[in-house]
């Protein structure tokens, strides 16, 4: 496997697991969202992180894109 595949693979349970974390914090905590807050900005930067990362992919070259038959 590529390194760029391995790459997103790990951003995607990354993503995952600070969903989790976000919703552990949500599920626990009484009335201090400051840790779910914290969570969720990890994710959202997780995920355009991920998004660069495919797109950076594509432009080199490391992956193609492949039409639905």
């Amino acid at each position: 496997m590529d390194i760029i595949k391995i790459g997103v693979i790990v951003a995607l349970f990354a993503i995952v697991a600070s969903l989790g974390s976000a919703l552990f914090s949500l599920s626990r905590s009484q009335g201090n969202s400051r840790a779910m807050v914290r969570a969720l900005t990890l994710r959202v930067a997780l995920s355009v992180g991920l998004f660069l990362l495919l797109l950076a992919g594509w432009r080199l070259g490391y992956i193609q894109p492949h039409g639905l038959n």
